[in-house]
């Protein structure tokens, strides 16, 4: 079950201290996913770190997150995983406001978890963005955008991109930003074979390599999805394909059912393909009865 359509969040009052209670006051927000276009390791770094270029893409497969003031904390989820995980990115975005705060945070968070974990499509990523976009609303407080921006890269290195959650060019750890005008009209096939994939063991393994083209020059050129084939690669791919082949026999059946593109997202497991109709998507969605699936559509 995917999540309907969100209300709009109810306005909030200026209030001075956090610590103050409205138990009227309720936020309600999607927490969208990504996937890659192009994903270039081009180094490790000095700081363990490893600097890349890619392009984010947004896509309506979404969590949603409400937010209410309470008298203590409390965090619920329909995944009991992330229940009993103190360290999760949404306590862990919580515990950056108290930081910054020095008050403790009193409020109800409650996750409807659709974006699978371990997939590369940024939920968890996501999930922290849109908690500290929350709570800053819940609470007034006033953070601007470089702020929200130190802090999210404290938690992850894709969490700055989901608070814009426009399409991006992305450099350095994937926190240096450039929004680009890309709209891609046609259905994007999104499969995941509920593989969970470290992204950790992923950079671990993946080989650098410096393109001779790269991705910030591709976007100069007017090309579309249909030309995507000849320019775009995912460097995970090649490692993460090795260990787990179901990944690449899903690119493999993508492109023999007519894909126009294909690719991994971030490190994996998720896997994507651009085809030219929505019928043409949903027949090949078919195939993937056993997997997760969703279909993203800018007309839907």
């Amino acid at each position: 079950m995917l999540p309907l359509p969100v209300p709009a969040a109810v306005p909030v009052r200026s209030i001075l201290n956090i610590s103050e209670i409205s138990f009227m006051e309720t936020i309600i927000l999607n927490s969208c996913s990504k996937i890659n276009i192009g994903l270039n390791v081009l180094r490790k770094r000095s700081d363990g770190f490893h600097d890349i270029e890619t392009i984010f893409y947004p896509v309506k497969l979404c969590d949603t997150i409400s937010f209410k003031k309470s008298d203590e904390f409390r965090f619920f989820s329909n995944n009991s995983t992330l229940v009993d995980d103190s360290n999760n990115l949404i306590i862990r975005a919580k515990n950056k406001i108290e930081e910054l705060t020095e008050e403790k945070v009193k409020a109800e968070i409650t996750l409807a978890k659709y974006i699978p974990l371990g997939s590369g499509l940024g939920g968890g990523s996501s999930n922290a963005a849109c908690t500290l976009k929350g709570l800053n609303m819940l609470y007034d407080l006033n953070l601007s955008e470089p702020r929200l921006k130190k802090i999210s890269l404290e938690l992850g290195s894709d969490v700055p991109f989901f608070l814009k959650s426009s399409p991006c060019y992305g450099t350095g750890r994937g926190e240096d930003l450039e929004e680009i005008k890309l709209k891609i009209n046609q259905p994007i096939l999104i499969i995941n074979p509920r593989i969970h994939i470290s992204t950790k063991w992923a950079f671990e393994n993946v080989t650098p390599v410096i393109r001779d083209v790269p991705i910030k020059e591709i976007i100069k050129k007017d090309i579309t999805a249909e030309d995507f084939r000849q320019y775009f690669t995912n460097d995970f791919e090649d490692v993460v394909s090795k260990v787990y082949p179901e990944i690449g026999l899903i690119k493999t059946l993508m492109y023999s059912s007519g894909a126009l593109f294909s690719s991994m997202s971030g490190s994996g497991s998720t896997v994507y393909g651009i085809f030219s109709t929505l019928e043409k998507a949903r027949e090949v969605q078919k195939y993937f009865k056993d997997y997760l699936s969703f279909i993203h559509y800018e007309d839907l």
